[in-house]
């Protein structure tokens, strides 16, 4: 069983880069806004500049794990994209996993 839905539609994933507020570092951006379905809603995305297409789909695979674990302390009700960079490929999940930590923690959503 999923813990979150995911954010699919393009004019959500806009609506989180005009509104959400971000948190920046070398490996991860991650945009968090609040929702008003009460749901955990998380969105990935890598551009071409992270690399080809195997990199791209390790960076998401990595993205995916780093949530994984820390998503039972999140609080429900917000919405998450994480968008990839150009270290991200290189980067282990644990590592990758302390960022998002942090950036959750900086934005309040950690119960």
């Amino acid at each position: 069983m999923d813990l979150y839905l995911p954010i699919k539609d393009n004019r959500d994933f806009r609506r989180m880069y005009a509104r959400g507020k971000s948190y920046v570092s070398p490996a991860l951006v991650t945009y968090v806004m609040r929702n008003r379905s009460g749901s955990l809603r998380v969105g990935i995305t890598t551009s071409k500049k992270v690399g080809n297409a195997v990199k791209r789909s390790r960076s998401r695979r990595v993205i995916r794990e780093a949530f994984r674990v820390s998503a039972g302390r999140v609080k429900p009700g917000y919405d998450f994209v994480f968008v990839a960079r150009g270290k991200t490929p290189f980067v282990k999940s644990t590592d990758l996993s302390r960022v998002m930590e942090k950036h959750l923690r900086d934005a309040g959503v950690l119960l």
